[in-house]
């Protein structure tokens, strides 16, 4: 009878276990397709606002609010393919404020044939670089706002 039930527990988790393989997001992992990595890597090291790269805006938001003392959490870096050579990019942050919790989805849409990364939400574009085609009218002084936004 024992050997059943170990068969039956056994057979439950494999089935469980097959489940979640076939029905997981659709995700990429970039360290198995060249194309994904290529469009994470694009966006990563992409220009941003007031840093050198969008990945370093990232990393010195998360040590600006563990210097203040304030949580932040960051998200895993998703890469989905869209059609043909375009990817779309995302990162969830939340962070803490001084009374509540705000969240970000961070978006970009990557082309691979032109190696163009446009922003896809508005998070996203507040972190872009601003250039000389954007419509967008400068910040007085002409100086980069503080990424993210403050609220």
């Amino acid at each position: 009878m024992s050997k059943v039930i170990h068969y039956t527990v056994l057979a439950l988790l494999l089935a469980g276990g097959l489940a979640y393989w076939w029905m997981k997001p659709p995700g990429l992992n970039p360290m198995l397709d060249s194309q994904a990595a290529e469009a994470l890597a694009l966006v990563q090291t992409h220009r941003a606002a007031g840093y050198p790269t969008i990945l370093q805006a990232f990393n010195e938001r998360a040590r600006i609010q563990e210097a203040r003392k304030l949580g932040l959490r960051l998200g895993e870096w998703k890469v989905i393919k869209q059609d043909g050579q375009r990817y779309e990019v995302r990162i969830y942050m939340r962070e803490q404020g001084t009374t509540q919790w705000f969240e970000r989805d961070f978006i970009w849409h990557v082309d691979l044939a032109t190696k163009r990364v446009n922003a896809a939400s508005l998070p996203a574009d507040g972190l872009m670089p601003e250039g000389p085609e954007s419509g967008r009218p400068r910040a007085p002084g002409g100086e980069v706002p503080p990424f993210p936004p403050t609220m």
